[in-house]
């Protein structure tokens, strides 16, 4: 087998019907800044640095579902956002326009829904 290249994740892009809409509330709702504002695409990168999340536009995007269903579009990924207070980080994401999700498959975690219906996964770490 040859030796691995060396290879960096360095960002995850989510599929929109509406770019600006979806990528405004990421930003709000990290606080990240806009890398990259293009028609179709809105590159946002964390202060600190680090992996990037993008928004590009989907003519065709179908809404995935939550909990997967038969037959229905499935989500192919979701983000997992590490929070200080559940309750006061729902309540927030929530006023930016996410929606809880009606299954919720853990008391500690807390899935929600992008204005896209992107699944996202709020949650606390526990030492």
């Amino acid at each position: 087998m040859a030796k691995a290249p060396r290879m960096t994740l360095t960002g995850t892009v989510l599929s929109a019907p509406d770019v600006p809409l979806l990528a405004g509330f990421y930003r709000e709702l990290l606080g990240w800044d806009v890398a990259q504002d293009e028609p179709d695409w809105v590159k946002l990168t964390p202060p600190g640095g680090g992996a990037s999340v993008a928004v590009q536009h989907e003519e065709s995007y179908t809404r995935p579902r939550w909990p997967a269903e038969d037959g229905r579009q499935q989500m192919m990924l979701h983000l997992d956002i590490e929070v200080d207070d559940l309750v006061s980080a729902t309540a927030y994401a929530v006023s930016l326009g996410a929606e809880v999700a009606a299954f919720q498959p853990q008391d500690d975690v807390r899935v929600c829904l992008d204005p896209a219906g992107h699944p996202f996964c709020l949650w606390v770490a526990t030492d």
